[in-house]
């Protein structure tokens, strides 16, 4: 192996198994920079350097350095020279982090201080403000380490530098103050409640601030937004300057890790998830609970993205996932087919009696990609975000394109009882009764409706009226299981008896199930 670390010349890497207080996986050894102790108003600027060449370098690389007392702002600058494929995605990418005194091992959140993976080239941090995505706060003296992560390194690979910047001199400004966003909307009481959870923002590759996405999920009819930065907790601490009273804002994380992502949501303000680790580690578990436990959720996202890192490694039965995210962007080109795929896997999970509830997302970073394309709308019992993560959990949410479209799927039984349910719910047949199902909906001009149960054919199907309505019913064996409805675009004439996986989805809902 011919990756090196080093500020002066090229140091041969010594590679330790990661364990406590290392991190995750294989780490770096690194020489340490040493600061000392300077004048006021004085900067100090040392560098690392070296080069990543191998395929199978280890994910994360650690630079250590001393800060001493006294340092009123830390910057850190850094370059490589990426590849870009010309298909979405490019190679010899380095990101990059950092961890304070506290340490670097897996899951330590009071060393964390910030990712901002490869968006950004530079970052600085100070008692009251930091970068977005970097954690303002004090400057504590003791041994810090850069994080890199080389990704997808493919020979030659790419040289890196990192130049540490300290600022010396006591802060001149007050401590950095939290502002998280409230947990719920006071007055709220039951309903559907529409909302995206998967965003993106300038405290990780996004180009929305936290006002824009806000004003954007008003405006697209929303009732809240999630925050899902990638990595890393910043925004969480500061969302509430942009969220108004009526609106929710819900704190959370994309966990990016090297074998698919993840959304911890409805987690506490401040929750930090780690994603240093692999399949082969096996400590998705131990985040997903960690994440349950401050109060979240964890999705699976977009699983069939096919590039390296994206797409879901960690198995096909979403072990550990509490939903999994079926609809993520526009429905149009290769998201469609992605899409598609987890849809299909989705039914196959159902059909052989798992339940991973689905939701759906717009993942926008930037204002070409439309917040809310799509959007979940979930039963709840107040607008808050523990309401939103029970719903979720229960699978009681359905997804649409847009605000325009709204829906109802009922199931009635047909026996003595009349027992009533809706998606998520279950309802229970006496005796050889069936469950009679009804799908309401509105804003759904040109589209086709259809009813798909266990065995994956059309239960029943209907066209939607010229004033954009549709009403679809039909009596459901026990044999089945459950009824899902998907509503699709249609340009032309099509067979409503076969199932039409080829047409642009406009809504789709989890089932009503059959006991």
């Amino acid at each position: 192996m011919t990756d090196n670390a080093g500020p002066h010349g090229l140091h041969r890497r010594s590679l330790l198994l990661g364990g406590a207080g290392l991190g995750a996986g294989l780490v770096t050894a690194s020489p340490l920079l040493e600061f000392a102790e300077a004048r006021a108003g004085t900067r100090t600027r040392k560098r690392f350097h070296g080069r990543f060449t191998e395929r199978d370098t280890p994910d994360w690389h650690y630079l250590p350095f001393t800060v001493p007392r006294g340092i009123r702002a830390l910057g850190v600058r850094y370059d490589f020279q990426p590849v870009d494929t010309g298909v979405g995605f490019s190679t010899n990418v380095v990101d990059i982090g950092i961890f304070d005194a506290s340490g670097k091992g897996l899951g330590n959140a009071d060393g964390f201080r910030g990712w901002s993976g490869g968006a950004r080239r530079h970052f600085r941090i100070t008692r009251h403000w930091a970068t977005p995505g970097y954690l303002a706060g004090r400057l504590t003296p003791g041994r810090w380490h850069v994080a890199l992560g080389p990704f997808l390194i493919t020979p030659p690979g790419t040289p890196w530098s990192v130049t540490v910047t300290m600022e010396h001199g006591d802060p001149v400004e007050p401590a950095f103050e939290r502002h998280p966003a409230p947990t719920s909307v006071p007055g709220t009481g039951p309903g559907w409640y529409r909302g995206d959870l998967h965003l993106h923002s300038v405290h990780s590759d996004g180009s929305w601030r936290p006002r824009d996405l806000v004003e954007q999920g008003r405006a697209n009819g929303m009732d809240f937004i999630g925050t899902s930065d990638h990595n890393t907790n910043s925004a969480t601490r500061v969302f509430g300057w942009a969220a108004p009273e009526d609106f929710l804002v819900v704190s959370g994380e994309e966990v990016t890790t090297r074998n698919g992502h993840w959304l911890a949501t409805g987690t506490r303000s401040g929750t930090w998830v780690d994603w240093r680790y692999r399949v082969e580690d096996d400590r998705l578990g131990r985040f997903a609970d960690l994440t349950r436990d401050r109060g979240g959720l964890a999705v699976a996202n977009h699983p069939y993205v096919p590039v390296p890192g994206t797409r879901w490694d960690f198995g096909t039965t979403y072990d550990h996932m509490d939903a999994v995210e079926v609809w993520n962007g526009p429905w149009t080109g290769l998201n469609a087919l992605f899409n598609k795929q987890t849809l299909a896997h989705w039914q196959t999970l159902l059909a052989s009696g798992q339940f991973v509830p689905a939701v759906g997302n717009s993942d926008s970073h930037h204002p070409g990609q439309v917040v809310g394309l799509p959007q979940t709308v979930y039963r709840l019992p107040t607008l808050s975000s523990a309401a939103i993560v029970t719903a979720a959990r229960g699978g009681h949410c359905w997804i649409a394109e847009s605000s325009a479209v709204d829906l109802q799927l009922t199931g009635t039984s047909t026996g003595p009882s009349a027992a009533v349910g809706e998606v998520g719910d279950s309802v229970e047949l006496e005796g050889g009764g069936q469950l009679a199902v009804e799908l309401r909906a509105s804003g759904v001009p040109g589209t086709l409706a259809q009813l798909i149960g266990r065995s994956g054919t059309v239960l029943a199907a209907a066209y939607a009226e010229s004033d954009g309505t549709l009403v679809l019913t039909a009596d459901v064996d026990r044999s089945e299981a459950f009824a899902r409805a998907e509503v699709r675009r249609v340009t032309g004439p099509v067979d409503q008896t076969a199932y039409q996986a080829g047409l642009q989805m406009v809504a789709l809902t989890n089932p009503v199930f059959i006991l």
